[in-house]
């Protein structure tokens, strides 16, 4: 019997509501507080604008979880999952508790390195602690990639690589209106829908959420910005992709198959093929590969006539496509 798709349609929707309707609550607060964008060099807007829209994800993230959480476990209230849903989620929840703790406490740690990033310009290298202390904490609760090695050591190492990896990937991506939280709630949805296939019904949850919440996100930021993620944003999207990539289990001696434990690096594609041409252009230039520039993916296109919404529009294709392909590995 599978899960019931009308939950996971709850999901997505309710992430998507949550943070559409939030955004502007949390948008006057940086307005208040002073964390905003300011114009300056490298950027196109003429006013301050405030870095909400990390803030809306993770409310996006958090106000249905909980909500979930009190379906599942209070069978007396009316809701409108069914008594077998309510009890395949309380078991996954019970199963997976500690999981769950280290995946969102994480989510709140690289929300808050974000957020003070935004609101103070941390240097990289304490950004880079940061981020790291974080990955090695979510792996010491257990959500880690083993890649077949039987080494402890092996398996925080390449865990912690992988967040910072795709956290960073994505922090590159936040580069026009639009780009990052699109791609982001691609491969989310991507995420999900391995994650159902597989009958991973929790794991398909968290991305539905995650993909949900982006797009909710998305009418504020693009075509023209009202908000953008910040650091906080790109910071949470690039850690909840690192780790829906680890959650589900591609390949068990139940069901081998070696191969799918290349579907993130599909899923991924875009913002890992976008993190290496960058790398490797500042690296042979001698610039420092945490100093911005407009060599991304997305700026040489807009180089070679492209609209800045066309261009982000094209590499949104790109994505939908490697993630379709990975849905049919």
């Amino acid at each position: 019997m599978s899960f019931p798709f009308n939950v996971y349609l709850l999901a997505i929707a309710s992430g998507f509501l949550v943070a559409l309707l939030s955004l502007p609550l949390w948008r006057h607060w940086c307005v208040r507080t002073g964390v905003v964008d300011d114009p300056g060099h490298r950027k196109i807007h003429h006013e301050p604008i405030p870095l909400a829209g990390g803030l809306a994800v993770m409310t996006g993230l958090c106000v249905p979880l909980l909500g979930a959480i009190a379906l599942a476990c209070w069978n007396s209230i009316a809701t409108p999952v069914d008594p077998n849903t309510a009890a395949w989620m309380r078991y996954g929840f019970h199963r997976r508790i500690l999981e769950l703790l280290g995946v969102f406490g994480g989510a709140f740690g690289m929300l808050i390195l974000g957020w003070l990033d935004d609101k103070h310009e941390l240097s990289p290298a304490r950004k880079f602690v940061g981020q790291l202390l974080i990955a090695l904490l979510v792996a010491a609760s257990g959500v880690r990639i083993t890649l077949f090695v039987h080494s402890l050591f092996f398996s925080y190492a390449i865990t912690a690589l992988w967040i910072l990896t795709i956290v960073n990937a994505l922090n590159f991506m936040d580069n026009m209106n639009g780009l990052c939280a699109g791609l982001g709630a691609i491969a989310a949805w991507n995420f999900a829908i391995i994650a159902s296939a597989e009958g991973q019904y929790l794991v398909a949850l968290i991305a539905f959420l995650a993909c949900g919440s982006l797009l909710g996100f998305l009418p504020h930021n693009f075509p023209r910005a009202k908000a953008f993620l910040g650091d906080s944003g790109s910071h949470l999207t690039g850690y909840l992709l690192a780790v829906l990539a680890i959650l589900p289990h591609f390949h068990t001696p139940q069901n081998p198959h070696p191969l799918a434990v290349l579907k993130p690096l599909l899923v991924l594609g875009v913002p890992l093929a976008d993190l290496v041409q960058v790398v490797i252009y500042r690296w042979r230039i001698g610039q420092p590969v945490y100093v911005g520039d407009t060599n991304h993916l997305s700026h040489r296109l807009t180089r070679a006539g492209l609209s800045r919404p066309r261009a982000v529009a094209l590499l949104w294709f790109v994505g939908a496509l490697l993630g379709g392909l990975a849905c049919l590995l």
